[in-house]
């Protein structure tokens, strides 16, 4: 098994997981510009699972142009909403609007990651799990994000499922290790075939 890999990303929950899961990494963000990606392929009329799967493999593939030899995991998680992908927020205001739209309802967070090595994927995955939010008042949803610190507001959108975001659903269907942006089952059984 590889035990060793470079993440695309500098978020902080997926080194964690690596890590936790005997995989050590080096990180090295892409840096893409995952707005202008999206908004491209959304005019192609690219579904939010091809979206993610493209940016995951965009971001991999970047860092292992640069890299010899080197297995790059690249990953990306979206919010979809009826069809429709929600980003991730700039202020607080953008927060309450989001949480606002998925108030009640059902949405989707789709998680893909892409392994790369010498600037080619060789390796992808992409999950889908179902989360159902609860019926919460303004006030309710303003005391929850009054508790969200900034960095992981704007890093992980506007919940995490691995610390207060779990408050807000009335229901989770899925892998928890695919709705915090990393299926590392399926990446750890693929690090095992080589």
């Amino acid at each position: 098994m590889v035990n060793r890999i470079i993440l695309a990303s500098k978020s902080k929950v997926r080194k964690k997981i690596l890590e936790e899961n005997g995989i050590s990494c080096l990180v090295k963000p892409s840096n893409v510009d995952e707005d202008l990606v999206k908004k491209s392929l959304l005019k192609e009329g690219a579904t939010p699972d091809i979206i993610a799967k493209n940016l995951a493999e965009l971001k991999a593939n970047k860092i292992s142009q640069k890299t010899n030899e080197e297995m790059v995991l690249g990953a990306d998680s979206i919010i979809e909403l009826n069809e429709t992908i929600i980003s991730k927020p700039s202020n607080r205001e953008e927060a309450l609007k989001i949480l606002q739209r998925l108030n009640g309802k059902k949405h989707h967070l789709i998680s893909a990651v892409c392994i790369s090595k010498n600037g080619s994927m060789i390796w992808n995955y992409t999950d889908k799990a179902a989360l159902t939010m609860k019926e919460m008042t303004i006030e309710e949803l303003e005391t929850y994000l009054s508790k969200i610190k900034d960095e992981a507001l704007y890093a992980y959108n506007v919940y995490q499922i691995e610390g207060e975001g779990r408050s807000l659903f009335s229901k989770i269907e899925g892998d928890e290790d695919t709705i915090m942006g990393l299926p590392i089952k399926q990446i750890k059984n693929y690090l095992n075939t080589l």
